[in-house]
Formats: structure tokens, sequence, C-alpha cells
């Protein structure tokens, strides 16, 4: 996925986009795996750079995020993840191309926060059938897994 230089049309889409993202965090950093891999269409494509493979589908989504939400209670650390610098583009063919810097905080009971990750996300958003906005394909790129590249 490339960078869209086409501004937002509509102020509406934007905030959409924001109460999605809102929503759509709190569900995964509260556990509620089920319910946040319902913010993906069915067959879905996770593809973080630093994993081996994509994680494709709603079961297989729902699976990983309840692993890793039991591993961080038993290991007493909660994760915050936050989603900022929303650039979003409409697409030509009813897509929704949104691209954002992402942070991961992660606090160990009686710690200190700290960020984990630094990354950039790169979202492809379709509109379910109640027409509310469903993530269809998601690009995760980590800071400092390459060298930078000049635009």
């Amino acid at each position: 996925m490339t960078v869209v230089d086409e501004p937002v049309t509509s102020s509406s889409l934007y905030l959409e986009v924001q109460q999605f993202y809102a929503r759509h965090m709190q569900l995964l950093d509260s556990g509620r795996a089920g319910e946040w891999a319902e913010t993906f269409t069915e067959d879905a494509v996770f593809a973080p750079e630093h994993a081996p493979e994509p994680t494709v589908g709603r079961a297989a989504l729902a699976a990983a995020v309840q692993r890793s939400h039991e591993k961080l209670v038993a290991d007493g650390e909660v994760r915050r993840h936050w989603h900022g610098m929303v650039d979003v583009a409409p697409g030509p063919d009813g897509t929704v191309r949104v691209r954002c810097y992402a942070l991961i905080v992660g606090t160990r009971v009686g710690g200190t926060p700290g960020v984990l990750m630094s990354c950039v996300c790169e979202d492809v958003m379709v509109r379910g059938a109640d027409g509310g906005l469903l993530v269809r394909e998601r690009r995760v790129t980590k800071d400092g897994v390459a060298a930078p590249v000049l635009p």
C-alpha cells in the first residue's frame, strides 16, 4: 500500500475513522478478542512486517489476541495501543485508506509505563453489511526494523 496524497473529503468520515480506532483499540486492550476480531472482514489480512506470516481471517485474529491477552494477564502487564497522526483517504472503489502512527505502551503492575513499539499502521477499510467500517487489510511497519527510505 502507498500513501495517498489526496485530502480527506469529509470531516464526518475522518471522525468516523477516529471513533472506529477508539473502540477498536479499547476492545483489543481489554482482551475482548472476539469483539475486536469482528471489526475486521471475515477474510481480513493482518500483516506486521516483523512477523513471519500474516494472520488471515477473524477466527485466527481472535485466537491470536486471546492468547496474547492471557499471557499479559499472567505476566501482570497492561498494554495500551495509541493511534495518532491519522491520515484518511477515501478511495474511488469505496475503500477507505488510513495511514497513522501507532504506539504500544506497556505497564507491569507496580511499574512505570514504557513505549514497547513505535510503528506505522496502514489499513484498507470497507463498509460492512450494517454500513460500519471494517478493516480488510492491515500492514504494520515497525520502526527500527529497516533503514528509513527517502520519499
